[in-house]
Protein backbone atom coordinates (compact mmCIF):
# COMPACT_ATOMS: atom_id res chain seq x y z
CA UNK A 1 0.00 0.00 0.00
CA UNK A 2 2.70 2.35 0.71
CA UNK A 3 4.40 1.62 -2.34
CA UNK A 4 1.12 2.68 -4.12
CA UNK A 5 0.78 5.66 -2.27
CA UNK A 6 4.26 6.78 -2.76
CA UNK A 7 4.49 5.99 -6.55
CA UNK A 8 0.88 8.19 -7.11
CA UNK A 9 2.33 11.08 -5.41
CA UNK A 10 5.36 10.72 -7.39
CA UNK A 11 3.41 10.76 -10.17
CA UNK A 12 1.40 13.66 -9.82
CA UNK A 13 4.06 15.57 -8.89
CA UNK A 14 5.55 14.85 -12.24
CA UNK A 15 2.03 15.83 -14.04
CA UNK A 16 2.08 19.17 -12.11
CA UNK A 17 5.68 20.12 -12.86
CA UNK A 18 5.02 18.91 -16.50
CA UNK A 19 1.90 21.43 -16.45
CA UNK A 20 3.41 24.38 -14.96
CA UNK A 21 6.53 24.03 -17.10
CA UNK A 22 4.53 22.67 -20.71
CA UNK A 23 0.84 23.26 -20.49
CA UNK A 24 -1.77 20.92 -20.96
CA UNK A 25 -0.34 18.70 -23.28
CA UNK A 26 2.88 18.12 -21.55
CA UNK A 27 1.07 17.18 -18.23
CA UNK A 28 -0.91 14.83 -20.88
CA UNK A 29 2.08 13.49 -22.81
CA UNK A 30 3.42 12.99 -18.76
CA UNK A 31 0.54 11.29 -17.94
CA UNK A 32 0.95 9.08 -20.87
CA UNK A 33 4.46 7.81 -20.14
CA UNK A 34 3.31 7.14 -16.37
CA UNK A 35 0.69 4.40 -17.07
CA UNK A 36 3.52 1.73 -17.73
CA UNK A 37 5.77 2.45 -14.41
CA UNK A 38 2.22 2.69 -12.54
CA UNK A 39 0.75 -0.10 -14.10
CA UNK A 40 4.02 -2.34 -13.10
CA UNK A 41 4.35 -0.86 -9.46
CA UNK A 42 0.40 -1.34 -8.75
CA UNK A 43 -0.27 -4.35 -10.76
CA UNK A 44 2.86 -6.04 -10.43
CA UNK A 45 2.23 -9.79 -9.41
CA UNK A 46 -0.75 -9.71 -12.65
CA UNK A 47 1.63 -8.18 -15.07
CA UNK A 48 4.42 -10.75 -14.16
CA UNK A 49 1.77 -13.77 -14.06
CA UNK A 50 1.16 -13.13 -18.22
CA UNK A 51 2.15 -15.17 -20.68
CA UNK A 52 0.96 -15.34 -24.27
CA UNK A 53 1.97 -12.95 -27.54
CA UNK A 54 3.57 -9.88 -27.25
CA UNK A 55 4.46 -7.59 -29.90
CA UNK A 56 5.14 -10.61 -32.61
CA UNK A 57 7.36 -12.10 -28.92
CA UNK A 58 6.44 -15.40 -27.56
CA UNK A 59 6.69 -15.08 -23.64
CA UNK A 60 6.48 -18.42 -22.31
CA UNK A 61 7.55 -17.73 -18.43
CA UNK A 62 6.31 -15.74 -15.59
CA UNK A 63 8.12 -13.08 -14.15
CA UNK A 64 8.14 -12.61 -10.27
CA UNK A 65 6.15 -9.65 -9.30
CA UNK A 66 9.25 -7.84 -7.41
CA UNK A 67 11.28 -7.55 -10.74
CA UNK A 68 8.26 -5.96 -12.25
CA UNK A 69 7.77 -3.51 -9.59
CA UNK A 70 11.21 -2.76 -9.36
CA UNK A 71 11.30 -1.85 -13.22
CA UNK A 72 8.12 0.22 -12.55
CA UNK A 73 10.23 2.43 -9.65
CA UNK A 74 13.32 2.38 -11.65
CA UNK A 75 11.03 3.73 -14.86
CA UNK A 76 9.35 6.25 -12.50
CA UNK A 77 12.36 7.12 -11.45
CA UNK A 78 14.43 7.74 -14.56
CA UNK A 79 13.48 11.54 -15.03
CA UNK A 80 14.89 12.27 -11.12
CA UNK A 81 18.02 9.83 -11.91
CA UNK A 82 18.70 11.65 -15.44
CA UNK A 83 18.44 14.90 -13.78
CA UNK A 84 20.94 13.67 -10.78
CA UNK A 85 23.47 12.65 -13.00
CA UNK A 86 23.39 15.77 -15.55
CA UNK A 87 23.26 18.23 -12.58
CA UNK A 88 26.69 16.05 -11.02
CA UNK A 89 28.33 16.53 -13.94
CA UNK A 90 27.58 19.82 -14.45
CA UNK A 91 26.53 19.94 -18.08
CA UNK A 92 23.24 22.55 -18.71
Amino acid sequence: MLSKLLSAIIAIAYVGIAFFAGGSEAAVKCGIFLTLPLACIWFSEEMGSYTGVMRGQQMTSTSPGCVVAFMGWLLLLLPIIMGVIQASSGSK
